[in-house]
């Protein structure tokens, strides 16, 4: 039988107490090992047919362990154990790793909190006696704030050139600035990590709307984006829309409040919310619809 995912939770950290870089492929054929699986076990696919059940279950692992900050991710499907993964290890009286082990970690704890906030109110997906439609919905909005954090580690560590694309993509996809030419012809690189120029609001252009996004780690500050709607004064410009892949501190958020220019705020959290909304840097994997028998079929007859 396969081990649940919370079953492969200590195991993976075990093997990762040699302080070594792993590979998921690494760990896939240590965990078929050790738990003793059968060919026909490892090999055994979810409903979809598209992944196999062991992965899926050490990747949740992974994830949860990740969340909860005793392994980190060094690139891509590499890992490492962190210290406080090794202080795990260290515990004598540490033999078994679960969810309701991994909830003294304030990582993960922030991490359940958000999915709660996603998920339907006063829900807990372990209790049993939430409908397979709320069960769903939970695990969807995991899926998504998992895919959503990859996508930004994605945009982080790509080169200046790798974002402008990102860009200009999305916000054709979203509809502005035209077409991908009109729209990459409007954004210039400025060599400081970011890009700014101006993009039509609508194809024929009927307005205009000034850009600017920083790939910054460092939160963007009120004197950013006062300096920001300073130039779209220079720009004739009464839009603007300033992207960031970290975030903006409370006074900037208050000031584009304040004045009588529109300007946009979008962070890392928005950006990768919008990158998944409109399918830039994801793709669809599987697809589930939801059906319920149509009473009024019935009550024709």
């Amino acid at each position: 039988m396969i081990p649940g995912y919370q079953e492969f939770m200590y195991p993976l950290l075990k093997l990762l107490g040699d302080r070594n870089e792993h590979t998921l492929r690494d760990v896939y054929i240590h965990l078929a090992n050790e738990f003793d699986l059968s060919e026909e076990e490892r090999e055994a696919l979810l409903p979809s047919g598209k992944q196999k059940i062991l992965h899926n279950r050490i990747g949740w692992a992974r994830t949860y362990l990740k969340k909860a900050g005793l392994l980190k991710i060094v690139r891509r499907g590499v890992f490492v154990i962190t210290e406080a993964g090794l202080d795990v290890l260290k515990n004598p009286r540490v033999l078994a790793i679960d969810n309701a082990f991994l909830i003294q970690y304030e990582e993960f704890r922030e991490f359940k909190n958000k999915e709660k906030i996603i998920a339907p109110p006063k829900v807990n997906p372990d209790d049993n006696s939430i409908t397979p439609l709320e069960k769903i919905e939970q695990s969807y909005a995991v899926l998504k704030d998992e895919i959503k954090e990859e996508l930004l580690e994605k945009v982080k560590s790509g080169t200046p050139l790798f974002f402008e694309r990102i860009v200009v993509e999305l916000l054709v996809a979203m509809g502005y600035g035209g077409s991908m030419k009109d729209a990459g012809q409007a954004i210039g690189r400025s060599g400081d990590e970011g890009i700014d120029g101006i993009i039509k609001e609508d194809v024929l252009g009927l307005d205009m709307i000034y850009l600017q996004a920083k790939r910054w780690e460092n939160t963007v500050t009120r004197p950013e984006l006062q300096k920001f709607a300073g130039s779209l004064d220079g720009q004739r410009a009464k839009k603007g829309v300033f992207i960031t892949t970290s975030n903006f501190s409370e006074g900037a958020k208050d000031y584009v409040n304040m004045i009588d220019k529109k300007i946009i705020l979008i962070d890392g959290d928005a950006l990768t919310d919008y990158m998944f909304a409109y399918n830039i840097g994801v793709s669809q994997e599987e697809s589930f619809v939801i059906k319920k028998v149509d009473e009024d079929f019935f009550e024709s007859e």
